[in-house]
């Protein structure tokens, strides 16, 4: 076989039908081919490490020349000599993961406890539960068909922009949630979901690297809604009404025992009678936001679940009213509780922050507030505060003074 030459190669013979090819008589597996149409092609045919036989297209004649076209084979073919495969790489490259099916990975592993969060634990339910909502209802759609290798940091944060505007903001149909919103806090939380995914996936070879490395998230305001002691007292006054017009009672009791302990409203509403400890006047949580943790509580609350009544087969104080999980009601009862009180931007959030708020009017420290939150231990002296007695002196008289103001009349 000769050299391939440009003259060479305008002299060629088109076939009749299919395909031929013009081999170069001094580098193994580059040449042409040629089809009837007139169309010629410099290629290379090469085995890859494992034996297996790949060709690869380097460019069209008349694009390239006969000396490019040698040249480029002569890198592809130093790439296959120190085991690379330059046409499976081509096609990864035109057929890169997209974000779409890396989000379906993530949800997928990290169900299966293969993905360890922050606290080198499995991901958490309810962590994983929001991080699902967040990719549905908002990654998916606006960044889901990009391939992962396209995206830049100026992509990630444009998408921040259009959640906090409320591009993907829509209606979540009947039942819990409502609508779902746009604002600054979904938004920054929402990438903080897609910066976590993306990190996992890097960490697990799925990608090269986090293109969402270095974003920075939107600051929003914080929560620091409360209610004021004449506030507390109309939901007092509101509660009582509801009770007489026979509003839910699980409602009308967990809006109640969210007040009195500062409970997280998932702690409140998945409470076990199991986790119940009245001797020792606290709930021993196997499992919460911040990992396992005994939390003190206050007589008014001890009080309050001690009267809540049984449901056979139920292991839930906040049995739900069909099915074997626990309620989940409190919202839509606050809502209307709230609009009968005339209260406005009350959530379960601001009766865990009244609490701590009341903790914090009668002159306990930091550190007793933290504990009776259940937040995290940053010291060794915060992990066992929740012994001291003065913790249980503690929640005893706030949850006895919200009581207090709750029962002044209306």
């Amino acid at each position: 076989m000769a050299r391939l030459t440009k003259r060479l190669i305008d002299s060629v013979v088109l076939p009749e039908a299919g395909q031929a090819f013009l081999w170069d008589g001094e580098m193994r597996g580059f040449g042409l081919r040629v089809l009837p149409s007139g169309l010629k092609t410099f290629v290379l045919q090469y085995r890859t490490r494992d034996g297996r036989s790949r060709r690869l297209v380097l460019g069209r004649h008349g694009v390239l020349t006969v000396d490019q076209a040698r040249d480029d084979a002569r890198e592809k073919l130093v790439d296959v000599a120190r085991g690379g495969d330059p046409a499976q790489a081509r096609a990864q490259l035109r057929t890169g993961i997209r974000l779409n099916d890396l989000c379906d990975w993530y949800l997928e592993a990290a169900t299966a406890g293969h993905l360890l969060g922050r606290s080198r634990r499995p991901i958490k339910r309810t962590t994983l539960a929001m991080d699902r909502s967040r990719i549905e209802m908002h990654i998916k759609p606006l960044l889901g068909h990009r391939q992962v290798r396209t995206l830049t940091l100026k992509d990630v944060e444009a998408a921040q922009a259009s959640i906090a505007a409320g591009a993907t903001a829509k209606s979540k149909g009947e039942g819990r949630g409502g609508r779902t919103r746009g604002g600054a806090g979904v938004a920054a939380r929402t990438i903080s979901t897609l910066h976590s995914l993306l990190e996992h996936a890097a960490r697990h070879g799925q990608i090269d690297g986090n293109p969402a490395r270095g974003v920075r998230r939107l600051s929003c305001a914080p929560r620091d809604r409360r209610l004021s002691r004449d506030e507390i007292r109309r939901l007092g006054a509101a509660l009582r009404e509801a009770d007489a017009q026979a509003e839910h009672p699980l409602g009308l009791a967990s809006i109640r025992l969210l007040l009195l302990t500062g409970f997280r409203r998932q702690e409140a509403l998945g409470l076990r009678h199991e986790w119940l400890d009245f001797e020792h006047q606290c709930i021993r949580f196997p499992d919460t936001k911040s990992g396992p943790q005994v939390r003190v509580i206050g007589q008014s609350a001890l009080v309050l679940l001690d009267r809540m009544p049984p449901r056979p087969q139920s292991p839930f104080v906040f049995p739900a009213d069909w099915g074997e999980g626990h309620y989940t009601g409190t919202r839509l009862a606050l809502a209307r509780v709230c609009s009968a009180a005339r209260l406005v931007d009350v959530t379960p959030h601001t009766l865990r922050h009244t609490f701590a708020s009341v903790a914090g009017d009668l002159g306990f420290s930091e550190l007793t507030i933290q504990a009776l939150l259940g937040h995290a231990s940053r010291g060794v002296t915060q992990r066992y505060v929740h012994l001291d007695e003065a913790v249980r002196l503690a929640a005893d008289r706030v949850s006895a003074t919200i009581e207090e103001y709750l029962a002044l009349p209306g």
